[in-house]
């Protein structure tokens, strides 16, 4: 999912230097890393007493109260309509997600415990049951949810155009082809990741990648970045087969247009759908101007939700609201000593 930009500059932070600032999440991305990753060892999804999958819950409940005790301000922005030039990308990700599935229930037959894990993962799927339980307990946590018209990064992006968040936090690279000033990776991750076929962990830290300092080590225009990206290959395109991140730096460099790109890209065929999906990335479908609220924790609501509905544990739901109050109360006092100082 999303573009390969290839090694671009990242500049490594620590979650605690977050502290104070707001970041529009891309709130598919987000949850689909949580549905991935919290599963059972053999990648059955954990499920409440009534066998629906609420590992997109626990990530969403406990990965942004660790957030929110740190001072930080998520906004998740969930994608709406996708457009026309997406439905062959969406075609292929639900095909290989069904052979992904196939390829655990083998696993799990053979005994081979790690296979049936990567293949599971690699099945997950976010279902509109899914995104609506997670906007009902991001509204009942006092996090505001956005609703695209379309893309959610180009929402995202647009937020962080308008100065209204600091930067976008996702995964994926597509954010810097619709403009966002800064791209914040690694926000709902852990300290450590599981090394793909490896019993290994490396840590993990939140990093920024900057559009001015991309395109400055790249000696590109914030166009010709784009028309790299079309050339990779991007989520409303395929594009050009035998073109990576290196070949495409250096045709976008040296092309005045998309044409020329595509020319050079032995592509010249595939321009009007290049154009298409440049026009895409320069004008999305969005809301200018969102307003940025801040909510309240609804205690009561959020045990209802997730220990009445999901057969969530009470006892550690009500510690970490606990916690979180705590600490959101805390740096609330020091946000209003710091004033008069």
């Amino acid at each position: 999912m999303g573009v390969d930009l290839g090694e671009i500059p990242k500049k490594p932070c620590r979650i605690q230097e977050l502290s104070g600032k707001r970041f529009a999440v891309d709130a598919y991305n987000a949850i689909y890393q949580f549905i991935s990753s919290i599963r059972q060892p053999d990648g059955t999804p954990l499920k409440d007493a009534k066998g629906r999958t609420t590992g997109h819950l626990a990530g969403i409940f406990y990965r942004n109260c660790r957030l929110l005790e740190n001072g930080i301000r998520p906004v998740y922005v969930f994608d709406g309509e996708p457009p026309e030039l997406k439905s062959g990308v969406l075609g292929e990700r639900w095909k290989r997600r069904l052979e992904a599935e196939k390829e655990w229930k083998a696993a799990l037959e053979k005994g081979d415990i790690d296979a049936a894990r990567r293949a599971a993962q690699a099945s997950s799927r976010l279902t509109p049951e899914m995104a609506e339980e997670s906007k009902k307990l991001l509204e009942l946590m006092g996090i505001q949810v956005v609703q695209a018209p379309s893309e959610g990064e180009a929402q995202a992006s647009q937020m962080a155009i308008e100065g209204s968040v600091d930067a976008v936090a996702s995964q994926d690279m597509d954010c810097l082809l619709f403009g966002a000033p800064a791209l914040l990776r690694n926000l709902s991750v852990g300290g450590r990741r599981k090394m793909p076929g490896k019993s290994e962990y490396v840590e993990v830290e939140p990093e920024f990648i900057y559009l001015s300092s991309a395109l400055e080590t790249l000696q590109l225009t914030r166009e010709q970045l784009l028309w790299m990206g079309i050339l990779i290959g991007t989520d409303f395109n395929e594009g050009v087969k035998g073109i990576g991140p290196k070949k495409a730096h250096k045709i976008a460099k040296e092309s005045a247009s998309l044409e020329q790109a595509a020319e050079k890209a032995g592509a010249k065929e595939m321009v009007e759908e290049f154009k298409l999906v440049e026009a895409f990335f320069l004008h999305p479908p969005v809301k200018p101007k969102v307003a940025i609220t801040d909510g309240k924790m609804d205690r009561e609501g959020i045990a209802r939700f997730l220990c009445d509905e999901h057969d969530f544990s009470y006892e550690r739901v009500s510690r970490t609201i606990d916690s979180v109050e705590k600490r959101m109360k805390e740096i609330g006092d020091q946000t209003s000593l710091s004033r008069w100082c």
